[in-house]
């Protein structure tokens, strides 16, 4: 253990220190006592002096009567911290991390830590808890407890928001524009503070009370009232109603996935009003959410888009936070994590261990808000919602299996050994022998059996629940948050459209105005007020919507022609023929050539997929989009048409495309002179399944490559190059985290869309289980397991790699709801068409109602042409071939032998067939039309109990504040004795309609906690 150092122990010239252990500072005198120390700090004055101070030792926690408090450097911490890496208490970096370099490690980083922690607190020792040994020292325990590590230096003023730049910039264009931006902000009423310990400086900044007030009531935010009366009855007989005999026998059924409510306990109900300082004795102020922290995060950030930071020039281009950043004017902006709040939800929620417990949502909102906390319970919401689902596709597929040996195709093919099939290419493929496909035949059976059609229309008729169920569900939510009746048409303009815009000649007589005001005769002209303009469609919106949509259009064609390109592939089989060994085999047949392939069309999926998300963006920021809803729709629209189309284009091509076409041994349809595909031996269904398989596993794999890997490792590595310097040539030029700003700064930036991504990967999957999972019953379920684990991994992820976002309000998942109900739509079509075309539900209702053979016995010879193979167009190149003498060859298709008197022709079981499958069509689709309307008919998007609960509460609401109103007016009089009481009478009745109507506009809707 390293004692405590003082100035006046070491008097070494500077010639004998070593460079890697002296630190040269102007720093502060040390106290010798602790009664110096608490005089010191007590005055508030620290005398300056021109000392270096020779920093041989870690540790300046001792000699002030702190038993017991020195510094430890255990040659085993930096074992410690990358074991706890992972642990679900694990917090970020503190100092400590940074001081724990092992036996004989660097120790300026350790230095430099403390000495910064001494000028930062204005004492000679560490702040408790940060790698002080003793009780409750050690890792990850420290930094939170010290009273500045998110405050700022007075220790009570709590840093709601840090704005970060290079210290060493000397650019004085970027000093000028930082002063005047930081001048604006503290004329909005922010108070800032300045740390500049060490190269990357940063502001603090905090938003008092009036400030908050001012913006609640701008940006029409709804608070908790105190409580009114009348209130308890209402919640009283809902709670009854919502906890019935049911609810608390399923409550205690599934005891063990509850929240711990010691940690996050039940929410009383309130009743919430917009936010009018009008109103402001009727506000709970006191209400630990009345202002939470993402509602102070989101008023700062607004504070910070709209201020300018050019003086003169003030318009729409020179102003906002994101400006600056893009200048390099600052290197960022961000929000702080809570310490406890995050150690809390890293424990019992960001925890891959507690992945069957429920998520505690309203924490959530609290801490990131209510659109990061809708994503969470529309995720939860729909894993849920994959287990009945799943479970029933568990079922079809054990149904298959059970009754694997009563299928009658798939014993008669492995009964069958005289049957010989035509090659199935032109010159290299040789005859081949039906039994081959035995086992093909009956993995084939567990996808496309009786269950099929069952499990089609339970999947359709769960997608409609699922949806209908989360609007019931979500509205629960948004009126307990306070955000219902909140609309796009609240959000204020984009500082990027009104910048947009201000470049606009067009528009330059519309976005400004002069206003003048009359002061005793004399006319007085005000500054011109920036205004925003409606923006005409067609001569100034339509070229960039035009433009954007067409390279959409133009990425599908690309998208289109590699999927093409893939089927070429599976076309000339003959390109795989040296790498994947003889094409005739089997294996190569029904699960190389449809793996390999698979394998390139993920690949080819990805890369597309890279590159248009990327360009989509520059896209949007062309368009003119006016909120920032607008915006993120038509980001979303533009996404997720293309992922469409690029990840279920290949996809169709199987269902409904390959082998559809492909003519007939003596007649083959080709494409660029190769012969269209054929279905493989075990049929198309089953290359459907494997298909899916493929992309959707391959997928959900390269996601969660890319999602936590990714940002671990860059965040690793920007935290080795700031703590190590290896940005810089001198060392004292690193970046230590010692507090809750500097550690943050360390994590990867929160995108205003950065949930895109994550909606944009689920919805995907709901696109792959709800168009294809019949070929694949157990799609479901693997989306289920996805899921469990992707709830956690995207917490970690929000939690330990980005720095917090910013708080947003919302009242659903936006565009994305309406994205689902058009695949569910979709998927009906896609279902009966797949039953119709690529499944032997059909032919064989066809069969056995023409046969008369229910049994199926000849079912199979049925479904098989017969072909001279001297009417080949292309004579296949047989060589030694055993099957070279053969006369006659089977294919899979409905057509006349070549005996007969028009052969080759289509017989009128073909036409038959054909007719039943589009009646099936006709007949499935509007059955489950049908189904689905009746299900939104009988599921309301908001419950009658929540509807009445929601009438009762602005009932109340009016009331209480008539009741307010009359009695400020009545207050109002007793302090003016000379109203009279027709003017009493008058001013009453006025206010009294006055208030009347701002209620009925503002609160027609009310929300609890």
């Amino acid at each position: 253990m390293y004692s405590a150092v003082r100035t006046h122990d070491y008097d070494y010239p500077e010639s004998e220190m070593d460079e890697r252990e002296s630190l040269y500072f102007d720093t502060i005198s040390l106290a010798d006592s602790e009664a110096a120390a608490a005089a010191a700090a007590h005055r508030k004055s620290l005398s300056q002096s021109r000392n270096t101070i020779y920093h041989s030792a870690v540790d300046l926690a001792g000699d002030e009567g702190r038993s017991g408090s020195s510094l430890r450097l255990g040659s085993g911490a930096a074992a410690e911290h990358a074991a706890l890496a992972w642990q679900p208490g694990y917090r970020q970096s503190t100092a400590l991390e940074h001081l724990n370099g092992g036996g004989g490690g660097d120790h300026t980083d350790a230095a430099l830590t403390a000495q910064i922690l001494a000028l930062q607190n204005g004492r000679g020792h560490l702040p408790t808890g940060i790698g002080v040994s003793g009780s409750g020292g050690g890792l990850g325990g420290g930094g939170g407890d010290d009273e500045t590590y998110r405050r700022f230096d007075d220790g009570k003023r709590s840093v709601d928001f840090v704005l970060a730049y290079n210290g060493e910039d000397q650019v004085e264009e970027h000093r000028r524009k930082r002063e005047i931006f930081e001048t604006n902000l503290q004329r909005e009423g922010l108070q800032l503070e300045h740390n500049k310990v060490q190269r990357v400086h940063f502001i603090k900044i905090h938003a008092p009370a009036e400030v908050l007030y001012r913006y609640a009531e701008i940006l029409k935010i709804k608070v908790p009232l105190k409580p009114i009366p009348g209130q308890e009855q209402v919640f009283a007989e809902s709670e009854h109603q919502f906890k019935s005999v049911v609810s608390r026998m399923c409550r205690s059924l599934f005891s063990s996935v509850q929240l711990n409510t010691a940690l996050f306990p039940e929410r009383e109900p309130r009743i919430h009003l917009e936010f009018s300082r009008n109103y402001l004795e009727l506000y709970d102020t006191e209400h630990p959410n009345f202002f939470d922290a993402s509602t102070r995060y989101s008023i700062i950030n607004f504070i910070l888009q709209r201020q300018h930071f050019v003086e003169g020039e003030e318009s729409a281009d020179n102003l906002g936070i994101e400006k600056l950043v893009q200048d390099s004017v600052y290197t960022c902006s961000y929000t702080l994590h809570d310490k406890d709040d995050r150690d809390r939800l890293l424990k019992e929620w960001a925890n891959i261990t507690k992945w069957k417990n429920l998520q505690p949502l309203d924490q959530i909102k609290d801490y990131f808000g209510a659109k990061v906390a809708l994503y969470f319970a529309w995720l939860g919401f729909y894993t849920q919602m994959l287990i009945p689902i799943s479970l029933f596709g568990v079922a079809c597929f054990l149904y298959g299996f059970i009754t694997w040996s009563s299928d009658p195709i798939s014993r008669d093919i492995c009964d069958d050994n005289g049957t010989i099939m035509c090659p199935q290419c032109d010159r290299s493929c040789d005859y081949w022998r039906l039994n081959e496909t035995c086992t093909s035949s009956k993995f084939n059976y567990l996808i496309d059996n009786n269950m099929t059609v069952v499990f089609a229309l339970a999947m359709a008729v769960w997608a409609v629940a699922y949806l209908e169920f989360w609007k019931r569900y979500s509205a629960g939510l948004v009126h307990r948050w306070g955000l219902t009746g909140f609309t796009h048409h609240v959000e204020h303009p984009r500082p990027q459209y009104l910048a947009k815009i201000s470049r606009s000649k067009r528009l330059a007589n519309r976005r400004t105005t002069t206003t003048t005001t009359t002061l005793q005769g004399n006319h007085e002209a005000k500054p011109k007020v920036t205004l925003d303009p409606d923006v005409p469609f067609w001569s100034i919106k339509f070229l960039p919507n035009f433009t954007s949509y067409s390279i959409m259009v133009l990425f599908i064609c690309i998208s289109v022609i590699a999927i093409a390109g893939i089927i070429i592939y599976r076309m000339a089989q003959r390109a795989s023929h040296s790498i994947l060994g003889s094409e005739n085999s089997m294996t190569f047949k029904v699960m190389i050539l449809p793996m390999t392939a698979g394998v390139i069309d993920l690949i080819v999926i990805s890369l597309l997929d890279l590159v248009y998300s990327n360009l989509a963006v520059r896209l949007t920021n062309y368009e003119y989009c006016r909120t920032q809803t607008e915006y993120d729709e038509s980001l979303t629209i533009k996404n997720y048409v293309f992922q469409f189309v690029n990840y279920y284009s290949s996809l169709f091509y199987i269902a409904f495309l390959k082998g559809k076409f492909v003519g007939y041994p003596a007649k083959y349809n080709r494409v660029l002179g190769f012969r269209q595909e054929e279905c493989n031996p075990g049929g198309c269904l089953m290359e459907l399944c494997m298909q899916l398989v493929i992309i959707m596993a391959g997928k959900q794999v390269v996601n969660a490559i890319v999602e936590m890997l990714i940002p671990y490792l860059m965040r690793t590595l920007k935290e080795l190059s700031y703590r190590h310097g290896w940005y810089k040539s001198h060392k004292d030029n690193r970046l230590v985290p010692y507090n809750q700003f500097t550690e943050d700064y360390n994590l990867l930036p929160a995108e205003s869309n950065s949930l895109y991504v994550e909606y944009l990967e689920m919805v995907v999957q709901f696109g792959f289980i709800t168009l294809f999972s019949l070929a694949f019953p157990l799609a479901p379920l693997l989306a289920l397991i996805n899921n469990v684990v992707e709830v956690r991994l995207d917490a970690i992820k929000m939690l330990r790699f980005l720095r917090r976002p910013v708080g947003m309000r919302a009242h659903d998942i936006g565009v994305w709801h309406n994205i689902m109900t058009v695949v569910t739509r979709i998927a009906v079509a896609s279902s009966a068409m797949i039953i119709a075309f690529s499944s032997n539900l059909i032919p064989k209702i066809v069969y056995a109602a023409s046969m008369g053979d229910p049994e199926l016995n000849n079912y199979l010879n049925f479904t098989l042409a017969v072909f001279n193979t001297k009417d080949f167009q292309v004579e296949p190149l047989l060589g030694g071939s055993q099957y070279v003498n053969e006369t006659v060859c089977r294919y899979t298709e409905f057509r006349n032998p070549p005996w007969h008197p028009q052969p080759y022709k289509r017989p009128m079981i073909y036409w038959k067939i054909l007719t039943g499958r589009l009646a099936f069509i006709v007949i499935y689709q509007n059955i489950i039309t049908m189904l689905q309307g009746i299900l939104r008919w009988a599921v309301p998007d908001v419950s009658g109990r929540l509807l009445k609960r929601i009438k009762r509460e602005n009932f109340l609401l009016r009331e209480h504040i008539i009741e307010y109103e009359r009695q400020q007016v009545h207050i109002q009089a007793a302090t003016t004795p000379t109203t009279t009481a027709t003017q009493l009478k008058s001013e009453e009745g006025s206010a009294l309609r006055q208030r009347q109507r701002e209620t009925d506009d503002n609160n027609t809707n009310t929300s609890y906690v």
